[in-house]
């Protein structure tokens, strides 16, 4: 089974920023790979066909995550009913910072010196959403850092389901596997997928994500 290059969590842990707003990510120079939970009809769907159907709705907003661990905790660790198969979805740096171009965050910061009533029809417009929420430890502590996600709909989710996945990796098992070390005395050979700081190319949507 092909999963994602991992590494030691009690190596990479201690490069992470332990706080602020960043974008932690599996990415090459031309690709990155961004994380979804699914119940099997919808999972193993899209591991076999490349693609989204069946089951899966172009009619709701769907979220990703560029973070492994956000993921796993959303998921608890692929054991939530409708979370048991983790993707790993391969996409062109270039569409995914086209969809964080367009972003518009799901909740109004005032400080953003944009009026309620401009945010309301942005929301209303955009077919991206943005959201910053904690980071988690491996054992779904809360952390300072915040981990991003989007969501996507109509256009957005279009591509992004039928046209842009690259690649679909099923990390199930991996999952799997890594889950049996989150016992606290099993913790130094937990494994995660190799992750690092991703910054846009373009340093405009790094100020418009307010990225620290």
């Amino acid at each position: 089974m092909k999963y994602l290059p991992a590494k030691l969590y009690v190596e990479q842990a201690p490069q992470w920023p332990p706080e602020g707003k960043h974008i932690l990510a599996h990415y090459d120079a031309d690709t990155i790979v961004v994380y979804q939970a699914y119940r099997p009809s919808i999972g193993k769907h899209a591991i076999k066909n490349g693609a989204f159907g069946g089951d899966f709705s172009y009619s709701r907003m769907s979220w990703i995550k560029p973070n492994f661990l956000w993921m796993m905790f959303r998921s608890g660790w692929g054991t939530k009913e409708g979370q048991e198969i983790i993707l790993g979805l391969r996409l062109r740096r270039q569409f995914f910072e086209g969809l964080l171009a367009r972003a518009v965050t799901s909740g109004w910061d005032s400080p953003d010196q944009i009026g309620h009533d401009e945010w309301k029809a942005a929301v209303a417009s955009s077919d991206v959403r943005l959201q910053w929420d904690p980071d988690h430890d491996p054992h779904g502590k809360p952390l300072s850092r915040r981990a991003l996600q989007l969501g996507l709909r109509g256009a957005a989710l279009e591509a992004f389901g039928r046209r842009e996945l690259l690649e679909v990796i099923d990390m199930t098992g991996f999952v799997a596997e890594q889950r049996s070390h989150l016992r606290q005395a099993e913790l130094a050979q937990l494994k995660t997928p190799m992750e690092r700081i991703y910054v846009p190319h373009d340093a405009s949507i790094a100020s418009h994500l307010k990225l620290d």
